[in-house]
C-alpha cells in the first residue's frame, strides 16, 4: 500500500462526517410539465457529440426507448460517398420507481479529415432517422486556436445561456462546450424525464459541437448513473468521471470533485482518481513543449466568496478551524491544491456557485501575481475561475459583502465563459453576460512564457493570507 493511497484515505475519513451533511443535493417534486414518453420509442433522441480518443474521431451518442439497431451515417458536404458505422447499445435502467429503460447508442465516426465539415444523422430505417446535423472535425496537432464555451449549473428551466450557446455552436464561433457539472436540476427527477427534457434542449448545441462534461453534486443520485450513462467521454475511468484529452495547444484534465463529498460511493475512488491525476500530469509535463497549457476543470471551486453557508464562507472557517460546513472549499485545497501547483497547472476552472468569479493568481491563500501592472503575465501560481451561472431555477448565489483580497472580479449575472487558447503563450478568458445582451463584461489575457512542473515560486513568498 503506497503512501499516496494512505494519504487520500486519511483525507476521506477526515472529511466524511461534515461533507455528507453539507453537500447533499436538494430533492423535491418539480412542477414543470414534462414530455410523455414518445409514441414511437425507436426514434433517436438526445443526439450529442463528444471528442474521441483520436483527433480523427468524433463520438455521437443518442437514446431510444425501445431496442433498435441504430447507426451513424456521415459524409463530407455534397459527397456522394456516405460512411455508415453501427452503434453499440447499452441498456440503462433509471433508479426511480418506474425503472424506465433507456437504450443508449454510441457510434464512433472515424477517419475524419482534419478541419473538414461533415454532415451526419443517426438512427435506422425501422425506427427513423434524426434530423441532419453537422460538425467540424478537430484540426490536427497543437497549432490551432480553440475557442470553447465553459460553464456549469445549467437547468432546463431558466436556462438563460441556451439561446446564445445555440447560436455560437451552429455558427461555429465556438469549437466545443465544457459543461462543468450540474445538469437539468436534476436528471433523475420524475424518473429521468427532467433529464430527458434537458438532453432534448441541448441537442441544438451538442449536436453541432463536442459537449464535454464533468460531474457535479446534482448528479450524485443512484451513484451518478444518469451522468455515467447519458454522456460519452474519452479515456480516463471510462465513465466520464475523470479523463483528459489534448485540444490545440492545451492538455485538458477533468476530474470529479464529488468523490470527496459523497463518500458512500467508496473511498477507493478518491485514491484511484488521485493516482490517475498524478500519472496524467506526469505524462502531460513530458509533452509541454507541444501542448504547453495545462487546464484543469472540476465542479467545485477551491476559492470562492459567495454567502451560501456551505462552500465559501470565510467567517465560518475562522470561527471553527476544523469545520467544513461553511468552508467546503478547504476540502479540495487540502486534497489537491499542492498537486496542481507542483504540476504547473495554468488554470483551474470550476462552477457550483451560481455566479462568476475570477481570482488573482493564487496558491495556499497567497496572491502571486506576475507583476503589479501585469498580474496575469508569468504569474507564480495557477489562475482560478468560477463560471456557474448559465441559468437554473434556483437563481443566483449572493456574495459576501466584503470582497476578499484574492478576488479580482465577480458578478451574480447569468452568463458563461469563453476560453480562447490562442497559442503557446497567450490565452484569453472572457465573461459573456447574458443579462447585458451577451456583452463581454470581463476579460483577461493570461500570458505564459514558461510552462511546466516546478516553474512556480509562490511557496517561497510571504504574502497576505486569511
Amino acid at each position: 500500500m503506497t503512501a499516496s493511497y494512505i494519504s487520500v484515505v486519511k483525507l476521506a475519513i477526515f472529511i466524511s462526517a461534515s461533507s455528507l451533511v453539507c453537500c447533499l443535493p436538494q430533492s423535491g417534486k418539480h412542477d414543470l410539465t414534462l414530455q410523455d414518453d414518445p409514441p414511437d420509442q425507436r426514434y433517436p433522441q438526445h443526439v450529442h457529440l463528444s471528442l474521441g480518443v483520436a483527433e480523427t474521431e468524433m463520438v455521437v451518442t443518442w437514446t431510444t426507448f425501445q431496442e433498435t439497431p441504430g447507426a451513424a451515417e456521415y459524409s463530407l458536404p455534397m459527397s456522394p460517398q456516405k460512411m455508415t458505422v453501427p452503434s453499440t447499445v447499452t441498456i440503462f435502467i433509471d433508479g426511480g420507481d418506474e425503472h424506465r429503460k433507456y437504450y443508449i447508442h454510441r457510434a464512433h465516426m472515424t477517419h475524419l479529415k482534419p478541419s473538414q465539415v461533415y454532415s451526419y444523422r443517426v438512427g435506422d430505417e425501422s425506427g427513423g432517422w434524426s434530423p441532419l446535423f453537422s460538425f467540424r472535425a478537430t484540426p490536427s496537432g497543437p497549432n490551432w486556436s480553440p475557442v470553447v464555451a465553459v460553464y456549469g449549473d445549467l437547468g432546463n428551466r431558466n436556462g438563460r445561456s441556451i439561446g446564445r450557446l445555440q447560436t455560437e455552436a451552429q455558427y461555429e464561433t465556438i469549437n466545443a462546450v465544457f459543461h462543468i457539472g450540474d445538469f437539468a436540476y436534476d436528471m433523475q427527477e420524475d424518473n429521468g424525464r427532467v433529464g430527458d427534457d434537458f438532453m432534448a434542449q441541448i441537442e441544438s448545441i451538442a449536436g453541432y459541437v463536442p459537449y464535454m462534461t464533468a460531474v457535479g453534486n446534482h448528479e450524485n443520485p443512484y451513484n451518478f448513473s444518469n451522468y455515467r450513462n447519458r454522456f460519452s467521454m474519452p479515456g480516463g475511468d471510462g465513465e466520464g468521471l475523470f479523463y483528459s484529452f489534448d485540444y490545440g495547444p492545451a492538455h485538458i484534465v477533468i476530474f470529479s470533485s464529488e468523490f470527496y463529498f459523497f463518500l458512500n460511493q467508496g473511498l477507493e475512488l478518491i485514491a484511484k482518481q488521485k493516482l490517475w491525476l498524478m500519472k496524467d500530469f506526469e505524462a502531460a509535463n513530458k509533452n509541454r513543449a507541444e501542448r504547453p497549457w495545462l487546464i484543469v476543470q472540476s465542479h467545485r471551486p477551491m476559492y470562492c466568496s459567495n454567502n451560501d453557508d456551505d462552500d465559501c464562507s470565510i467567517s465560518k472557517e475562522l470561527e471553527n478551524n476544523v469545520s467544513l460546513v461553511g468552508g467546503a472549499c478547504r476540502v479540495l485545497r487540502y486534497a489537491l491544491e499542492d498537486t496542481l501547483y507542483e504540476a504547473g497547472v495554468d488554470m483551474y476552472i470550476s462552477a457550483h456557485e451560481h455566479s462568476y468569479e475570477r481570482a488573482w493568481p493564487i496558491y495556499d491563500r497567497k496572491i502571486c501575481n506576475g507583476s503589479y501592472d501585469h498580474p496575469y503575465t508569468d504569474p507564480s501560481a495557477p489562475v482560478h475561475i468560477i463560471t456557474g451561472s448559465a441559468g437554473m431555477q434556483s437563481g443566483h448565489d449572493a456574495f459576501e459583502t466584503e470582497v476578499p483580497f484574492w478576488s479580482a472580479y465577480r458578478t451574480q449575472n447569468y452568463g458563461y465563459s469563453r476560453l480562447h487558447i490562442t497559442n503557446a503563450t497567450h490565452m484569453l478568458v472572457e465573461w459573456v453576460d447574458d443579462e447585458q445582451d451577451g456583452k463581454v463584461t470581463d476579460s483577461i489575457w493570461v500570458i505564459k512564457n514558461k510552462h511546466g512542473a516546478g516553474t512556480y515560486d509562490c511557496h517561497l513568498k510571504e504574502e497576505k493570507r486569511w
